[in-house]
């Protein structure tokens, strides 16, 4: 990644200025919050199609004969369930159980892809490069790759006529490389807000321009619009997927914060495994979970979570669900409260506002095949 203290501009940067975009410094790259409004945006995509420059994301590849037992000792999910072209939500973990990231791992024939947080590039590569060994080869390629997400129910319709590949055989988390406009593109079937859409990672920063100006162009009948990383939080939330920095941290286990399903204990080692095995026979003294709020709130990170006259917790994302219609919040709270129904409360700047336990995600009827 650049070492230079100005953020970095993506390939798109002069697009969304055009576009009317509002800009930000986020985590070392300047990117859109917004366009048009986070609510527009947000519904955009739940009923059409949004496109999103996510960028900033990290790429990290894994190469070697040993690639296959590194990942697997690195990872928590079992890599070995991984068919070629194919993708699997997993994590790092320190060896006291706490998360190094949560990332995507991809599986090509003669190496794997690691797609982590942009905020966590430089502690990923630090701490991968750390636990090496044998015939494997870490390569950052960050820089040189840019990513475009298409979400929203009308993405395959919008991507089909640019592309040669059969979109309709990519199921949900899986992947092919082809081409989209004319320009080598890794296609993935993957996304962050509950829609069906892809990820299409492009190791070409002229070609990112013309697949982004394709895409417009393909997608103007069917309403297509940029969106912005604040609907890309709210809709993520919606359908409670975990942000690193907000729901998940390096003092939080993948136990606690609803990911066990990414944790296969029975693999074999791998780091961090015996710290969470104990957790786990031990039992869970916290654990994440969905706050539906009543009334009119605004619940906001940091906001504490009070039963009775005790703080027992602080909320680590909310917002007002655009889809949903009302105050929606992930919080950690003890297990003996964390059943649903349970009843809390948020002090939302010092008003008491009831919240219900509930299970999650908030949003059911998206339209990820």
């Amino acid at each position: 990644m650049s070492d230079s203290p100005d953020p970095i501009r993506t390939s798109l940067h002069d697009r969304h200025l055009a576009l009317g975009a509002k800009m930000v410094d986020f985590h070392g790259f300047r990117m859109p919050v917004q366009y048009s409004g986070i609510q527009d945006e947000h519904r955009r995509v739940r009923t059409g199609v949004g496109m999103f420059d996510i960028s900033h994301m990290g790429e990290i590849e894994i190469w070697g004969q040993e690639a296959f037992d590194y990942v697997q000792r690195v990872v928590t999910n079992d890599a070995s369930q991984l068919k070629t072209f194919q993708v699997q939500y997993t994590g790092l973990c320190y060896e006291h159980g706490g998360l190094v990231d949560d990332l995507t791992l991809y599986r090509f024939p003669d190496h794997y892809l690691m797609v982590v947080n942009a905020s966590n590039v430089p502690k990923d590569l630090d701490w991968l490069q750390q636990h090496v060994s044998g015939d494997v080869e870490v390569r950052d390629r960050s820089d040189e790759f840019s990513l475009i997400a298409l979400q929203g129910p009308a993405a395959e319709s919008v991507l089909e006529p640019l592309t040669a590949t059969d979109l309709e055989k990519i199921p949900f988390y899986w992947f092919m490389p082809g081409e989209v406009a004319g320009v080598p593109t890794i296609i993935s079937r993957t996304g962050y807000t509950g829609e069906d859409g892809f990820e299409l990672y492009i190791a070409d920063h002229e070609g990112t321009g013309k697949v982004w100006d394709a895409l417009m162009e393909s997608g103007a009948g069917a309403g297509i619009a940029p969106i912005g990383l604040g609907a890309r939080d709210s809709l993520r939330l919606e359908v409670g997927y975990n942000l690193y920095g907000n729901d998940i941290w390096e003092e939080t286990t993948p136990l606690e914060a609803r990911m066990a399903w990414t944790v296969s204990l029975d693999k074999g080692e791998f780091i961090g495994r015996e710290a969470l095995l104990k957790q786990k026979e031990e039992g869970l003294s916290r654990r994440l979970v969905g706050l539906e709020l009543q009334g009119k709130a605004f619940p906001r990170p940091g906001y504490p979570v009070l039963h009775g006259e005790a703080e027992v917790g602080h909320v680590t994302s909310g917002t007002v669900g655009p889809s949903v219609g009302i105050p929606i919040a992930m919080a950690y709270v003890p297990s003996d409260l964390g059943a649903k129904g349970t009843d809390l409360v948020v002090d939302c700047r010092g008003r008491e506002i009831a919240a219900t336990v509930v299970g999650l995600p908030f949003y059911t009827t998206g339209s990820r095949k």
